[in-house]
């Protein structure tokens, strides 16, 4: 079972177990296939898939045999009844093997690393942490995604920089590997096309939220870049899939013991997500603030967020020898300029014009701004006036709030395919645990449209939560590591 760090402690905690029931072990393989009415039938009822059953149920998505309302009634009888660490596998590995396997030369086998989050609001770690990881001697193929909803999607935040291309063949893959240690591409119909299917179908049938279905989504599609090892930041709090820590734990468990039958190296990180990652939350003004983290410099909760999960990747991989030497690792590529120098080959090797990724890495702030798309007006807001209390110490920026009415204004999608405008954002002007006075700037807003409405402004309002106590340091983000077995 996973082995599981806290801060400050030396104890892991109790094992988790996975949902569902029955005896240790698959059934084994019926010699008739199943129909699928039989497959839902036994799944509903609280039954266990064989490995044939699963891999038949897989198959019929694939061959387009399945009919949608099948695939969603299958999806739902697994979001209610579960499924065990074996019968998670086998989805897993049958999902990764629907389509091509990305092949790459065996010197390479120890240094293919990924990262995967779950998602937040202001997380631009992926943007930071894969040049910065090549830089460490690592070949980072993140096959990424885009945004859905209220979270940011890393090709979205990638497709501001003009010219950056996403869609990259596996033969591609290889080159830009070769070229800059790392790439971040789209999920291409070659690879895990049943993934695609079965992620489409869950969106809309509220099994979203189903941990075998989850596990089996990010596990298939790292399965299939062969890597030695991967660490997903699983996001907990006000703005994230899990409210709260217990039951992000209890997906990091499914993760690493998932990945643990199927050979892989996974470590799951518990980071809260109930403010921004950053400052910065928006497409563009996110690209900034990643370049900015590549300078040595920017928010220190991101760089904090980019070393940990970067050290724990160099450590599972042999690349350290411990956690903090790996750390130690990451935080030298972001000071010494090595990651600003693998990001800047990244995106000339994905279709940026070289003079422009090279003002883009090695001009200042105000520069770069110039070279990104910007949004047409810029709003401020200030702290409410409160007479009895003249000043206050921020306690909190709420991320849902703030990131809602964002995607009103054209940060994001409601649906697949809708254009994005990618200069909107907002620019965060305190942090968390300083004194604030009232009346003074605290949100900065870009738009392209008119003016904020009322609801609007009053929902950004509630975002900012003041307090009376003494200012105080913001702790990270980071709250625990889930361990695979024996390391």
């Amino acid at each position: 079972m996973a082995a599981s760090m806290t801060p400050g402690t030396g104890a892991p905690p109790a094992p988790g177990d996975f949902s569902g029931e029955g005896s240790q072990g698959l059934p084994d393989p019926s010699p008739e296939p199943k129909q699928l009415p039989e497959l839902i039938r036994m799944k509903r009822d609280g039954g266990r898939l064989s490995e044939a059953d699963i891999r038949g149920f897989v198959a019929a998505v694939v061959n387009g045999s399945a009919q949608g309302a099948q695939i969603g009634a299958m999806l739902m009888a697994i979001r209610l009844r579960g499924m065990d660490l074996e019968e998670t596998s086998v989805l897993t590995q049958a999902l990764a093997q629907s389509g091509q396997q990305l092949e790459w030369p065996e010197a390479w086998r120890q240094q293919l690393v990924d990262k995967h989050s779950t998602g937040g609001v202001g997380d631009k770690v992926s943007l930071v942490l894969a040049p910065a990881l090549a830089a460490c001697g690592c070949k980072v193929p993140m096959i990424s995604g885009r945004g859905l909803g209220h979270t940011g999607g890393t090709l979205d935040k990638l497709e501001s920089i003009p010219g950056f291309n996403v869609i990259q063949s596996p033969e591609q893959m290889q080159v830009l590997l070769e070229q800059a240690g790392c790439c971040i591409v789209g999920q291409s119909e070659q690879l895990v096309p049943a993934d695609g299917i079965l992620y489409a179908a869950r969106d809309v049938t509220a099994t979203v939220d189903s941990l075998p279905l989850i596990t089996a989504s990010i596990l298939s599609k790292k399965l299939v870049e062969g890597l030695s090892a991967l660490v997903v930041d699983v996001k907990f709090g006000g703005a994230a899939v899990f409210p709260n820590q217990e039951q992000a734990r209890e997906l990091a468990k499914t993760l690493v013991g998932v990945g643990a039958s199927l050979g892989l190296r996974v470590a799951a990180a518990l980071t809260a997500m109930d403010k921004p990652l950053g400052r910065c939350v928006g497409h563009a003004l996110e690209v900034e603030e990643a370049l900015l983290c590549m300078d040595g410099a920017g928010p220190p909760d991101l760089r904090d967020l980019v070393t940990t999960l970067g050290g724990a990747l160099l450590w599972l991989s042999g690349h350290a020898g411990t956690q903090a030497q790996g750390a130690a690792r990451v935080a030298a590529a972001l000071d010494d300029g090595s990651a600003l120098g693998r990001f800047e080959r990244m995106l000339a090797a994905q279709g940026v014009d070289p003079g422009l990724a090279r003002a883009l890495c090695s001009g200042s702030p105000a520069e770069r701004r110039q070279l990104l798309p910007r949004a047409r007006e810029q709003e401020e807001l200030l702290a409410p006036a409160d007479a009895s209390l003249p000043a206050g110490t921020v306690e909190l920026v709420r991320a849902l709030p703030l990131a809602l009415v964002l995607h009103e204004l054209g940060a994001g999608r409601s649906r697949a395919g809708e254009p994005l405008r990618l200069g909107v954002g907002a620019e965060l002007l305190v942090d968390v645990g300083q004194r604030l006075r009232r009346g003074t700037p605290w949100l900065r807003v870009h738009r392209d449209g008119p003016a904020l409405s009322g609801p609007q402004r009053r929902a950004l309002q509630k975002a900012l939560i003041l307090s009376d106590r003494a200012p105080f340091a913001a702790p990270s983000p980071f709250a625990e590591l889930v361990l695979p077995p024996q390391q």
